[in-house]
């Protein structure tokens, strides 16, 4: 994750509302002495939930990378961290391989997988749609599968608020997920959704874009005067994941309180000041494909649960029939396999109906 060179920045300091403090009494009974698989480890939110994860003194970790170097790299700040109660399995491979992921959930036996892995920048995701599906939506349906298979206590993907009525192919592959995991959950093995905002520094986020843009002296680039995200910073991210498998919601999907969603430009005129001495030009460069001026974090449909988390919203997902989740996911790979744009986006609107490409969205 890139750093300012300012000692005295804080991703903390951009958010209009405190910072939780996280207790890690609440989930360590879900972690100490246990074998846990993280896919996408190598990311920034996977890395970060691996640190966490190690301060708790599980039995054993998976980190299932696509990566080289983000695996590596991964290994090199974990060997800091490792305790002789630990075993840790880095692994190169892709979480859509069925034939991997049956290999390690029968031999290590994971209590619990947190589930990262995820091509999520959605300009490059446009441009790159088959591969999109593939990885966010079948590879999602794939570990669902498998941790049925084995027998895997709980399983906790991490989505995101453009699942939401999406305009792009990132927001309505990660909807698929979600809606696979409310699909595929059982008693033995249940599933969860965590609905996260932009985050903060993570790695290709508009904050570490803007660190660069800035200390490089400008200009700073924005799409549009005004778009709005929520944002959540990367500590509080990983610490609502860990919450998120200690919670008895199979099925549902958790949303936490993200405060008030930001103005893009607002956010960027604050960096400037803390970060240079120096005026630095903001540019506007107009909205790319996928783009919304704003994120929504519920749509219209889904229902909010009555619970006693205070900080959680908790929302009631609709099961897809197993038999047809399976037809949209064959059909998925087929048009990926085909090149086949228009199979592709069919597939995706026969599971998101909701689903309205951005009118300009680039094809492929």
């Amino acid at each position: 994750m890139n750093r300012p060179s300012n000692p005295k920045f804080r991703f903390e300091d951009l958010l209009d509302r405190p910072q939780r403090e996280f207790d890690s009494s609440i989930v360590r009974g879900d972690i100490e002495g246990k074998s846990l698989l993280i896919t996408g480890a190598g990311g920034s939110i996977g890395s970060e939930m691996a640190a966490q994860i190690l301060s708790m003194r599980p039995r054993h970790v998976t980190l299932l990378e696509l990566s080289e170097h983000a695996l590596y790299r991964l290994c090199q700040r974990l060997s800091k961290l490792t305790s002789d109660t630990t075993t840790i399995l880095p692994v190169l491979g892709n979480v859509g391989d069925a034939r991997l992921l049956d290999h390690l959930l029968d031999r290590y036996l994971p209590d619990t997988i947190f589930h990262a892995a995820a091509f999520k920048h959605v300009p490059l995701v446009e441009q790159n749609r088959f591969a999109a599906a593939v990885n966010n939506a079948v590879g999602t349906y794939t570990l669902a599968k498998a941790a049925v298979l084995h027998q895997a206590r709980k399983l906790v993907l991490v989505s995101t608020d453009k699942a939401v009525n999406p305009i792009s192919v990132m927001g309505a592959t990660k909807r698929v997920a979600e809606l696979t995991l409310a699909s595929l959950g059982t008693q033995e093995t249940q599933m969860t959704s965590i609905r996260l905002g932009n985050v903060l520094g993570s790695q290709g986020s508009v904050s570490q874009l803007f660190i660069e843009q800035i200390e490089s002296g400008g200009p700073v680039t924005i799409t549009h005067p005004d778009v709005c995200r929520y944002f959540i910073t990367l500590r509080e991210a990983t610490a609502n994941i860990l919450r998120a498998a200690s919670f008895p919601l199979p099925g549902k999907i958790l949303l936490p309180d993200m405060g008030e969603p930001i103005r893009i430009s607002d956010l960027a005129h604050t960096m400037i000041r803390r970060l240079s001495n120096q005026p630095v030009e903001i540019m506007f460069t107009g909205l790319r494909p996928g783009d919304k001026l704003s994120e929504e974090l519920m749509s219209q449909e889904e229902l909010r649960c009555a619970t006693t988390y205070d900080d959680f919203a908790v929302l009631e997902v609709p099961a897809v029939n197993a038999v047809y989740l399976r037809s949209r996911i064959s059909a998925l790979e087929e048009s990926a396999h085909e090149f086949d744009e228009d199979k592709l986006i069919a597939a995706l609107r026969s599971l998101v109906p909701e689903f309205e490409m951005a009118e300009q969205a680039a094809s492929q």
